[in-house]
C-alpha cells in the first residue's frame, strides 16, 4: 500500500502490464470510508484509451511467457499468489473495510477465503483435458481446450474481492489474462492485488486493473474488440447493457445479477435455527448481497412467533463502526445506496407496509441504516417484487405447500433460497421446485469454491465455481487426424 498516515488520503495508480500508471487524462476520484462520510483514498479517473492500454498488455501476454506456460506452471504462480494473499489477509480486510464499509469480521472471513479459491483452481491447470473420438472413416479425432483470450472482469462494490476472485482464478487457470474494471466506490483492493501478482511472479500483462468512475471504463472494456469474455457481476439493468455491447463483437458473456431471494420456513422446522437463519440471510454484510434472504414466506400457524423472534433479534443487532469487534452490523456501502434503501421502505410503508422493527437511518452520522423487517405485505408491492440491497426483509404467511412454491417463484429472480422444515422429504421436494441456481436447506448464505453459483431468469447467465467453471474460459478445438495417407480423390472427403 501507498505510504499515508492515517488522516491522509492514500493516492493510487492503475496497473497495466506491469507498471503503474496513471489515466492518460491525469484525472482521479475519490473512494470515501462509508462510515466516517471521509476521503481515504484516491485512484485514476481513466478513459477508452487507458482501457485499450491495458487490453493490449493483456493481448500481447498471451503470446508471450504467459501462454508458453504449461498448466503446472501456472498452477505453481497460483499457488505462490494464494499463499502471499493467506499472508496479507488481515491488511487485505482493513483495505476492503475502509473501502465498502463491510462489518470486519464479514470482511475478514471473505478475504481470508481468496486464498482457497486460487488452491482450488490451480489444481484444475493442469487438467484441463480433451477427449479422444472413436475414429470414423478413417480419421482419428481427438478436442483441446484453449484458453479463450483476453477476459473483461467488471466487479461490484459488496464484495470487491472475492467477487473477482470467483472471475480471476478459473480464467487464470484456463490461461487468460485478465482487465479488470473494479466497482467507483471499491477500488483499492484490487490495485493492491496487482503487486501481489507482481510478488508472485507472474508475467507483465496477465493482471491488469483499469480505474474509472462512471460507465465509461465498462463501456470500453465490453466494447473492446481483443476483449474475448466479460465475466460481469452487478445489477440486472446493467448486466443487460453489458451482454448488448459485448455482443457488438460476440464476446462470450457470464453475467451474475440481482435477487430476491425467498425463505420458506415451515411449521415444522427448527423456528430458533430458521430464525437466526433468517437473520444472517439477510442482515448479514448490512444486507448488500445478491443472495440476500429478502423474502420471508412463514407457514401461517408460525407466522406471528417467527416475526416476533426476527424483530427481537434484529431490533438488537449492534450497528455502527465495523472495525469494532461488537458490531454487528456496518454501513451501507455509500450515500447512493442508503438514499435507495430509504426510499424503498418509505414507499413501501405508503403502499399499507407495517414496520414491524427498524425501519430508519440509525445515528447522526455515516450510511447506517436499522435492520429492518416489513410486515402486511403483499407480492404486488415494490418491496416484494424488487431488489432493495440493503437490511429489509419482508414476512408474508402461507397456508399449504403448493402455495409457499408459487410464492418463491413469483419473482423476475431466481438466484437463491431456503427451505426450512425438518421433514427431510419435503425438504427436497420443495427445494427441487424452487426456480433458483442455488438453493440451501437448513442453512443459508455458504458457499465454496467447488459448488457453482448462479441464476436462474433474471439473475443472470452461466455459474461461477466449480470444476466446470475453468471451461467457461476455455474455447474447444476439433483436431481431425487422416489415418489412411493421404486423401486420393481431392473431391472425396472421408
Amino acid at each position: 500500500m501507498p505510504d499515508s498516515d492515517q488522516n491522509t488520503p492514500v493516492t493510487y495508480k492503475m496497473a497495466i502490464g506491469g507498471e503503474r500508471v496513471d489515466a492518460v487524462g491525469g484525472r482521479t476520484f475519490d473512494s470515501v470510508d462509508p462510515f466516517q462520510g471521509e476521503v481515504w483514498a484516491s485512484a485514476p479517473d481513466a478513459g477508452p484509451e487507458d482501457v485499450d492500454r491495458a487490453v493490449q498488455a493483456a493481448h500481447a501476454a498471451l503470446s508471450g511467457p504467459w501462454g508458453s506456460l504449461a498448466g503446472r506452471e501456472r498452477a505453481a504462480l497460483m499457488r505462490r499468489l494464494a499463499d502471499i494473499l493467506a499472508r496479507d489477509a488481515e491488511r487485505l480486510t482493513d483495505l476492503e473495510v475502509r473501502d465498502n464499509g463491510k462489518l470486519r469480521r464479514d470482511a475478514l472471513a471473505q478475504v481470508s477465503a481468496v486464498s482457497e479459491w486460487f488452491y482450488f483452481f490451480a489444481g484444475l491447470a493442469d487438467k484441463l483435458h480433451g477427449e479422444s473420438i472413436a475414429p470414423t472413416n478413417g480419421y482419428f479425432v481427438y478436442t483441446r481446450h484453449e484458453p479463450v483470450g483476453v477476459v473483461g472482469a467488471i466487479v461490484p462494490w459488496n464484495a470487491p474481492l472475492i467477487l473477482l476472485t470467483w472471475k480471476l482464478a478459473p480464467a487464470l487457470a484456463a490461461g487468460c489474462t485478465v482487465v479488470v474494471k473494479p466497482s467507483d466506490y471499491t477500488p483499492v483492493t484490487a490495485l493492491e492485488l496487482a503487486n501481489s501478482f507482481d510478488e508472485a511472479g507472474f508475467p507483465p500483462g496477465v493482471f491488469n486493473v483499469v480505474t474509472g468512475f462512471g460507465p465509461a471504463v465498462g463501456q470500453a472494456l465490453t466494447a473492446h474488440p481483443l476483449v474475448s469474455k466479460i465475466a460481469f457481476t452487478g445489477s440486472t439493468t446493467t448486466g443487460i447493457a453489458v451482454a448488448q455491447s459485448a455482443m457488438s463483437h460476440l464476446a462470450r458473456v457470464s453475467l451474475e445479477l440481482g435477487g430476491k431471494s425467498a425463505q420458506i420456513i415451515f411449521a415444522d422446522s427448527d423456528l430458533e435455527a430458521a430464525s437466526n437463519g433468517v437473520i444472517a440471510g439477510v442482515f448479514a454484510a448490512t444486507g448488500q448481497t445478491c443472495m440476500a434472504g429478502s423474502r420471508l414466506l412463514i407457514e401461517r400457524s408460525v407466522f406471528d412467533e417467527i416475526t416476533e423472534r426476527v424483530a427481537a433479534r434484529a431490533s438488537r443487532i449492534v450497528v455502527g463502526d465495523p472495525t469494532l469487534e461488537e458490531t454487528e452490523m456496518g454501513p451501507l456501502a455509500n450515500k447512493a445506496q442508503f438514499d435507495r434503501v430509504q426510499g424503498f421502505v418509505e414507499r413501501a410503508t405508503q403502499e399499507g407496509a407495517t414496520v414491524m422493527c427498524g425501519g430508519s437511518p440509525y445515528g447522526d452520522s455515516g450510511y447506517l441504516f436499522e435492520p429492518t423487517l416489513l410486515t402486511n405485505v403483499n407480492p404486488r408491492m415494490e418491496i416484494f417484487r424488487d431488489e432493495v440491497f440493503g437490511p429489509v426483509t419482508v414476512a408474508l404467511p402461507f397456508d399449504t405447500e403448493d402455495e409457499a412454491i408459487a410464492l418463491a417463484n413469483d419473482t423476475d429472480y431466481g438466484l437463491a433460497g431456503s427451505v426450512w422444515t425438518l421433514n427431510v422429504q419435503k425438504a427436497h421436494r420443495v427445494a427441487h421446485q424452487i426456480k433458483a441456481g442455488t438453493v440451501w436447506i437448513n442453512a443459508y448464505r455458504v458457499s465454496a469454491p467447488g459448488v457453482p453459483f448462479g441464476g436462474y431468469k433474471m439473475s443472470g447467465i452461466g455459474r461461477e465455481n466449480g470444476i466446470d467453471a475453468v471451461r467457461d474460459y476455455t474455447e474447444t478445438k476439433s483436431v481431425w487426424v487422416e489415418l489412411t495417407g493421404g486423401l486420393r480423390d481431392p473431391f472425396t472427403i472421408g
